[in-house]
């Protein structure tokens, strides 16, 4: 008897869940996908609303919508949808520069059942056909460039290297193209040296390493000066990688180099009020056979100031940097960097880091 009433109870639970699962008003959509079909990127921004019927007794509320990529933006029907009432969720499409095949999701959740319905948006984009202005962005003076900035990047201290940097002359007049503040380790010039209306060029510039005298990544301001004049904005940025050459050395001398090793890379400062410094020694030791020599020291930000007490480390002994952070002007989480770039083959350059957060006085 006593298990009669026990299924008994279980049938009218089961009952139960079930009949409140099937009073959850139900979305149904004519269609969950839709093809744009092919388009024209230049077509600009395609929209679809996908319609559905709220085919139940209670009001649908639609709680959250959203894509899989930022290219899609959705909308929908804010308001309770009534029962037997039309809700819509619409899909925008932004082609621009995503040439070729898409195929994405938007994901409604809801107090539906099922709570979570998937639609999808498909289609194929036709690349525009490039601009002078898309392929020449930058604009100085009538001259169009791909990038103000030459990047000549991995360059070993010894090495001459040569980079270019194609540009356009958007006027209807022939133009030259000079250039002022040319440090002594750059040669560069505009090819050809004249360029005719509509056309395109090219600067070269050659990097000589030897002549530059530094370590670690480099830059270099140029002013471009067009027709011979003169603009404040008109300028090239030039940057480098300067490494040391550690290709030519034979295994004898690899295996009497110095070697950097650091008790720790990463002092955290904890919690500062704004206004206030902290320092922290890091202990540099050289475990190789010959001297190390500390080429460069570096923080990512002028809030950090970097002393090493000796710039010769003599193998088997160690040496303090000391690393001083103010906290001036700062607000928040700081984790800034510092590179010590050495003459150790297999250390030649070394990341550390000061971290914390910056809070405002009381």
């Amino acid at each position: 008897m006593r298990s009669f009433y026990c299924l008994l109870i279980g049938l009218m639970l089961s009952s139960f869940g079930v009949s409140a699962q099937n009073s959850k008003p139900v979305m149904e959509f004519s269609s969950k996908v839709h093809d744009f079909g092919t388009f024209k990127e230049e077509a600009g921004k395609q929209v679809y609303s996908f319609e559905f019927i709220n085919k139940s007794t209670t009001p649908i509320i639609i709680k959250n919508v959203r894509s899989s990529c930022g290219c899609t933006s959705p909308s929908w029907s804010k308001a309770p949808v009534a029962p037997g009432s039309k809700g819509f969720v619409k899909a925008t499409y932004d082609p621009k520069n995503r040439p070729g095949p898409f195929n994405k999701s938007i994901t409604i959740t809801a107090n539906t059942n099922p709570a979570i319905s998937i639609l999808r948006i498909k289609g194929t984009v036709t690349a525009r056909v490039k601009t002078v202005q898309d392929s020449f962005p930058r604009l100085m003076s009538g001259l169009r460039m791909t990038n103000n900035h030459l990047p000549f990047t991995k360059v070993t201290n010894n090495e001459i290297k040569t980079a270019e940097l194609e540009v356009y002359n958007d006027t209807d007049s022939a133009m030259t193209v000079g250039f002022r503040r040319i440090p002594a380790h750059l040669n560069i010039k505009l090819v050809p040296e004249t360029i005719a209306p509509k056309t395109r060029a090219k600067i070269v510039a050659v990097y000589d390493a030897s002549k530059k005298h530094d370590w670690g990544f480099v830059t270099d301001y140029l002013d471009i000066l067009v027709n011979g004049k003169f603009a404040p904005r008109n300028r090239l940025t030039i940057s480098a990688n300067i490494t040391e050459d550690f290709a030519k050395l034979s295994d004898k001398e690899l295996e009497n180099a110095p070697v950097l090793e650091l008790e720790e890379k990463v002092f955290n400062f904890g919690e500062l009020t704004q206004g206030e410094k902290t320092e922290h020694t890091f202990i540099m030791k050289n475990t190789g056979k010959s001297d190390l020599l500390i080429r460069k020291t570096k923080a990512s930000c002028g809030c950090t100031a970097i002393s090493p007490a000796s710039k010769i480390i003599k193998a088997g002994e160690s040496t303090e940097l000391k690393v001083v952070f103010n906290s001036r002007g700062k607000r928040g989480r700081q984790n800034k960097r510092v590179t010590i770039i050495t003459n150790a083959p297999k250390t030649s350059s070394i990341d550390l880091r000061v971290m914390g957060n910056v809070v405002m006085p009381k």
